[in-house]
Order: structure tokens, then C-alpha cells, then sequence
């Protein structure tokens, strides 16, 4: 029994999100009673096959060493500290787009810290001007993050649609991050209380970062899985014929890569969405939440401060079943992916990969720029 209670409590622990999902999924279901049909329709099949498929072709790129060797080749061009922060915060911006936000950070911070402890620099504001990276480019496309993937297909946004609304924190996030860069990696004058910090990098430092790239004939059949993907997330190919696909191509080429998929995010995705539906159903609850939402601006602010609380993708999943502000709602869970800890589930695999290797006080660095830049790119992002 004891050994029983551990083992639920590691669970809580581990997969917090998707215990609450789940508890408030039965929760719902047990109170309110809806018919098996509802709950069944509730779930968003579409979204949540889309989101397994890039989840696995995109762990099958990783199994290739894709972005580990385009890295390495990048790194070894920087000479000057100023242009490793730029190419490391970009590196991540960018490739968050299509590879979501998680990989980016798996991928990279790893790569940033044993860089930074071999030329013997502190890390931490690098580790966090990541983060902010990887939070922020993954929000210009659907599939960049699961909010986006969600909230693409269940406004049924054009895409031209949908990149005219996260140019708005696209443009602004690029010069944000540059400015930041640039002041970090000024030169400190010694006698106005500062300290002198190499510009120059030692010639040999970076040029260890090597990766070999696993080319072979799976990774034609991963390209094309990858563009067939897109296809669906914009609606050309049905997303029926994509999983099959899919499920074919990842048993033929390395079908251990079903272990590596995040099942626990589908999960949390199916809970969600028979906990909306179902509390949709109760009047009361329903007219409250649709009072939250019912301008532009009470949809923005509300949007920025649940996820604030309980993480932007569960946001997204809650409030998109009471509004059909998209547009506003979009906007607000990816700036509000800044601020806390968990307003970006993704900021935490930063967290816990920084915390393991340094001791800084990396929680306070963290959220004093994520908090200074959700207000300055709130404010930006709602006026234009």
C-alpha cells in the first residue's frame, strides 16, 4: 500500500498538468453526467493526431543528430562572446518554429552550457534569454507550440490569417531579445564598478562542438512524413491519411520512437477538452467565463492570466470553448507564456536542466526579465 502511495505521489509530482486534467476531466464528467456522446465529441481528434505525428517525426530528426550538427558547424563560426549569444538565441528562436518550443530547449541549453563552462562564463542570462527565445518563436507558427496547433485548427484561421496575427509578437520579440544581447554584452569598465570580460573566444573553444550527421534512406521517408504534416496542419491532406502514414513510416524505419512521444500531452489535450465541453454545458459556469471574455481586452487580459496559473496550453484548451475571439485569445496565451515559471510548461525544462548543473539564483533572473518583457510585449503586442 505504502509503495502503491509513493508511486501516485512520483505521478502527481511528474505529470502535475495532466493529473489535473484528468481530475478535472472526472470530475466534470461524474457531477454533471453528460451522455457518452458528448465526451466523446468533445475530443479534438484532429489536433491530437497532428500533434503525435510532429511529435515523432520530429524525435526521428533528432535520432539523426539534425540540429546537433547544424549547431556545431554555426558555433564555430563565432569569434566574439556578443555573436554566441546571438547565434545560440536565435538558433533557438528560429528552430522553435517547427520544432516546437521543448526540443528547441532540449537541444540547445545542453549545447550552451558546455560551452559556457568551457570558456568560463557564467550561463545564466543566456539560459534565460533562451528560454524567452524558445518561448516567443514558437509562437509565429501552429505547429511551433500546441496552443498554436489547437487554436489554428479550432478557429479554423488561414494561415495567412494566422502569421498576420503573430507578426504582432514576431517583430517586436526579434528586437527585444537584440537590445537585450547588446547590453549584456557590452564591455564592463573596471573602475565604474564592473569587471572586464573576454570579447574575443579562444580559437579552439568552440571548435570541439562537433556532431555526425546519420544520413540514410529513413531519412527521405522523415522528410516527406515532416511535409506531410504541414500539410495537414493547413488543411490539404486529411488527417487520417497523415497518421496512417505516419504510423506506417515510424514502423518501418525505427519503431522505438512510439517510446519517445510525449503520450502524457496527448492526455492532458483529451482531458481538457471533456472538462470544457462538459462544464460548457452548465449555464451558470458557462456565463461566468463568457463575462471574462466578453470584449477584445477582458479576452486578452484573461488569457495572459490564466496561463499565468495554469500554463498557457491548458488555457487555450479552457477558454477557446467561450469565445470566438481567436484572434485576441491567440495573442494572449503566447504572450502569456512570459511571466511565471509555468506559464510556459517549457520553461521548466530549462529550469530543471540549468538547476542541475549550477547553483545561481536562477528562478529570480528568470522571472524578473519574463515579467518586465509580458508587460512591455503585452502592452506592444495589444496596441498594434
Amino acid at each position: 500500500m505504502k509503495k502503491a502511495v509513493g508511486i501516485f505521489v512520483n505521478f502527481i509530482k511528474k505529470e502535475t498538468v495532466l493529473f489535473a486534467a484528468l481530475l478535472l476531466a472526472v470530475i466534470s464528467v461524474c457531477v454533471i453526467r453528460p451522455a457518452p456522446i458528448v465526451c466523446y465529441q468533445a475530443i479534438d481528434f484532429r489536433t491530437i493526431a497532428i500533434l503525435f505525428s510532429l511529435m515523432i517525426v520530429i524525435k526521428a530528426f533528432q535520432s539523426q543528430n539534425f540540429l546537433d550538427v547544424i549547431a556545431a558547424r554555426l558555433l564555430r563560426l563565432c569569434k566574439t562572446r556578443r555573436s554566441l549569444y546571438f547565434l545560440l538565441t536565435y538558433l533557438v528562436f528560429f528552430s522553435s518554429m517547427f520544432v516546437t518550443n521543448d526540443v528547441a530547449l532540449l537541444t540547445f541549453v545542453p549545447i550552451s552550457l558546455l560551452i559556457f563552462k568551457r570558456i568560463n562564463l557564467s550561463s545564466l542570462h543566456l539560459i534565460v534569454l533562451e528560454t524567452l527565445a524558445a518561448n516567443l518563436g514558437s509562437c509565429i507558427t501552429p505547429m511551433g507550440n500546441p496552443q498554436n496547433l489547437f487554436l489554428f485548427s479550432y478557429y479554423g484561421f488561414s494561415a495567412l490569417e494566422f502569421f498576420a496575427l503573430t507578426a504582432k509578437i514576431a517583430v517586436p520579440s526579434l528586437f527585444i531579445l537584440a537590445v537585450i544581447i547588446i547590453f549584456l554584452t557590452r564591455r564592463k569598465v573596471v573602475e565604474h564598478g564592473g569587471f572586464e570580460e573576454p570579447h574575443e573566444l579562444s580559437g579552439n573553444a568552440l571548435q570541439t562542438q562537433r556532431a555526425s550527421l546519420k544520413v540514410d534512406f529513413r531519412t527521405f521517408f522523415y522528410f516527406t512524413d515532416f511535409i506531410l504534416c504541414l500539410l495537414t496542419v493547413f488543411h490539404v491532406v486529411n488527417y487520417l491519411i497523415m497518421l496512417g502514414i505516419t504510423v506506417v513510416v515510424m514502423v518501418l524505419c525505427n519503431w522505438r520512437l512510439f517510446k519517445k512521444v510525449d503520450y502524457s500531452l496527448l492526455l492532458t489535450f483529451a482531458g481538457f477538452f471533456i472538462f470544457t465541453k462538459t462544464i460548457s454545458t452548465v449555464p451558470a459556469f458557462s456565463n461566468f467565463i463568457q463575462s471574462l471574455l466578453s470584449s477584445p481586452l477582458k479576452t486578452y487580459i484573461t488569457g495572459i492570466a490564466a496561463s499565468q496559473v495554469i500554463s498557457n496550453v491548458p488555457a487555450a484548451l479552457l477558454l477557446s470553448g467561450f469565445t470566438q475571439n481567436g484572434a485576441m485569445l491567440l495573442l494572449a496565451v503566447n504572450v502569456g507564456g512570459l511571466g511565471t515559471l509555468i506559464a510556459s510548461m517549457a520553461s521548466v525544462i530549462s529550469f530543471k536542466l540549468y538547476t542541475a548543473e549550477q547553483h545561481d539564483n536562477y528562478f529570480a533572473v528568470f522571472t524578473a526579465y519574463n515579467v518586465v518583457l509580458l508587460v512591455i510585449l503585452g502592452v506592444i503586442v495589444y496596441l498594434i
